[in-house]
């Protein structure tokens, strides 16, 4: 064993470690694992960024953005109306559910997918009377199998493709995948919706009104000779930490406000609106000298109105005081929450304490429950750092993790990947930082539909790129890339979604990844590690050299991200193959195959992780029905293998 080929399996052997770890983001990982073999001498500098232009990375760039395209326009929620059945059992609204998962997955992003149809299957286990994971990980389980079928399906045929074209063979077309892939899912859609559904543990998990969002929620007052007095709501909060109490609304004279700006000022008479846990409450009326308001205050008169108005006021001057000393908030679209802080009544006003004419309905605040999605901008942070309540006028009112609920620390817990969350706010701006921060609504939605006309465009659109591809017209990054501009150009898709809409962590993971795969077949290492593989596990049989390479991708993907393991196991598979003295082209859709079929655990897919909080799931509930499913994939795959790649 040379030197660089030491170095290489170090390096990479430390990456997989990281990446099953999770400690830090995959695209973290991958950049390190380049910049290490840079550092080492086996990537050139001049060459450690040309992973960022292979077609493969550009490919999957676009399908996301087209993608987005079929999301925004409706075109999606359409043909699920169309396509799910309203009445009809439990087996077929399984079978239909996971049958539209895997199709639409054929075509678009499957994380897009599963997002687009979580509310539905979320609704469908309400109506059957089954628990939410029951549907939500046959949902999964569909959409991850879908991808295994098309080209585009999903990165990791993207990235054998490439190799393949890179060792001289040419790159797969559209439909190569279709006969593998297209068998395996069947087996898979048939197995899950007949058997692998009843084989899902039943974990309850509540819905919004059910939440455990708090032990004890109470209304205190302010007294004269309390310590609030004065305060502002922010200090007031931090005197709570150490009790781990959250106020959630203010009342001020007859007004209440769900997510008062944190800079007001407090005086007697007010009422905090507060969750807390009951051991909890005595020491927060010591401590702060409050009192428990036992009757609400009727709706004011007038004059007591027109008195508040000019109280407010007063309120909004000492906050604009205390923003000119240095504790101002951070600004939204270019307006600071002074500009726009609710204000009693239902009314805003500007920065200048003048009324905007606009009235805020008390009846559109609703709680609403969200969940993470992995490699969104809301993962790693906590509601502290977005500062919900200023920049959005949100309230996080609780956090389920797997299941497990609570409220300690809630402002300062940073959130994970499949996090539920109990979100208070108004409609619109609940809607919208889920779509800046990548959260998936839980409750049913009423979709509206931009206009048929936009819907059928964008699915035109998407199909003649994928008939260019297919038909040879262009090459699969052109002619992505072309639909991409189409979609711009008749303004489907904005410019600014157009990066929205694409997943960067994993567009870096692919291109840092990419040069660190090259580096294993340039060094020898690919070839070192298959000729181990075929003397001391397959003893020289071609079959069962396949077979293993198909389990070990499946068992590597359910531990690290699958593109990477399609990255890491490509150079083997051509090294093994070159070694047997066989086809190729088996090796390497054994590769496409076992990289995309993650079912052991939460962490191998991101669809996986997606349905962990939602569903109420632990880690090791999804190999119930994950194992079956493997070993179907295997008993399929492997045959079908053999026949349309002949060895």
């Amino acid at each position: 064993m040379t030197h660089d080929q030491m170095t290489i399996i170090a390096i990479l052997v430390a990456a997989m470690g990281m990446f099953i770890w999770g400690r830090w983001r995959h695209d973290m990982v991958a950049g390190g694992a380049l910049l290490a073999c840079v550092f080492a001498g086996i990537v050139p500098g001049a060459e450690a960024f040309e992973g960022f232009g292979h077609p493969a990375v550009i490919t999957v760039v676009c399908v996301l953005v087209l993608s987005h395209g079929l999301q925004i326009t409706g075109a999606v929620d359409e043909l699920s109306r169309r396509v799910l059945p309203s009445s009809s059992g439990q087996t077929v609204s399984i079978a239909a559910l996971t049958g539209l998962a895997a199709v639409l997955s054929a075509f678009m992003n499957n994380v897009g997918a599963m997002a687009l149809l979580m509310p539905v299957a979320v609704k469908l286990a309400a109506r059957q009377g089954l628990t939410p994971g029951k549907v939500l990980m046959p949902l999964a389980f569909g959409s991850i199998l879908g991808g295994t079928m098309t080209l585009i399906g999903t990165p990791p045929n993207l990235i054998v493709s490439g190799f393949r074209n890179e060792s001289g063979l040419g790159g797969f077309g559209m439909f190569d995948f279709s006969p593998v892939g297209a068998s395996v899912t069947l087996a898979g859609l048939v197995f899950i919706s007949l058997i692998g559904w009843r084989l899902v543990p039943a974990r309850e998990q509540s819905d919004t009104g059910d939440f455990d969002t708090a032990a004890y929620t109470t209304e205190v007052r302010i007294t004269e000779d309390s310590k609030a007095v004065g305060k502002s709501l922010r200090e007031v909060e931090r005197m709570l930490d150490e009790t781990d109490a959250l106020v959630v609304g203010l009342v001020r004279g007859g007004f209440r406000l769900s997510a008062p700006y944190p800079g007001r000022i407090l005086r007697d008479g007010d009422i905090l609106v507060i969750q807390s846990e009951p051991k909890s409450l005595s020491s927060i009326l010591s401590g702060l000298g409050l009192k428990l308001e036992e009757n609400v205050p009727p709706e004011p008169e007038v004059a007591e109105a027109k008195d508040e108005e000019e109280a407010t006021q007063s309120d909004t001057k000492g906050d604009e005081a205390e923003k000119a000393v240095g504790e101002g908030e951070s600004r939204v679209s270019g307006n600071t929450s002074a500009e726009r802080e609710p204000e009693e009544g239902g009314k805003e006003k500007n920065g200048n304490g003048k009324d905007n004419g606009e009235k805020a309905k008390h009846s559109e605040i609703l709680i609403q429950e969200m969940v993470a999605m992995p490699g969104g901008m809301i993962i790693g942070r906590s509601a502290r750092d977005m500062e919900l309540r200023t920049r959005f006028g949100i309230n996080l009112l609780a956090i389920s993790r797997q299941g497990h609920r609570s409220i300690r620390r809630l402002r300062s817990t940073p959130i994970q990947g499949g996090d539920v969350l109990l979100m208070q706010g108004a409609p619109e701006v609940l809607s919208s930082f889920a779509s800046e921060f990548g959260c998936v609504p839980l409750a049913a939605r009423d979709v509206h539909v931009p206009g048929k006309g936009q819907a059928v465009r964008a699915t035109l659109v998407m199909a003649a790129a994928i008939a260019a591809a297919a038909l040879g017209l262009a090459p699969v990054a052109i002619a992505f890339a072309a639909g991409v501009l189409a979609l711009m150009a008749m303004r489907i898709v904005s410019l600014r979604s157009v990066y929205q809409a694409v997943d960067w962590p994993v567009i870096v993971l692919l291109g840092a990844m990419l040069p660190v795969a090259g580096a294993m077949a340039s060094t020898g290492a690919a070839d070192l590690i298959a000729r181990f593989l075929l003397e001391n596990v397959a003893k020289g049989q071609a079959v069962f050299g396949l077979a293993v390479i198909l389990a070990a991708t499946m068992l590597m993907t359910d531990f690290m991200n699958n593109a990477a393991t399609a990255a890491v196991m490509c150079p083997i598979a051509l090294s093994t193959a070159a070694q047997l003295n066989v086809n190729a082209d088996s090796f390497l859709m054994a590769v496409a195959i076992g990289s995309s079929c993650a079912f052991l655990t939460p962490i191998g897919h991101q669809n996986n992780t997606l349905i962990l909080g939602p569903g109420g799931f632990r880690f090791g509930d999804y190999w119930r029905m994950g194992l079956p499913t493997d070993i179907l994939v295997i008993a399929v795959g492997l045959p079908m293998l053999l026949l349309v790649w002949p060895l």
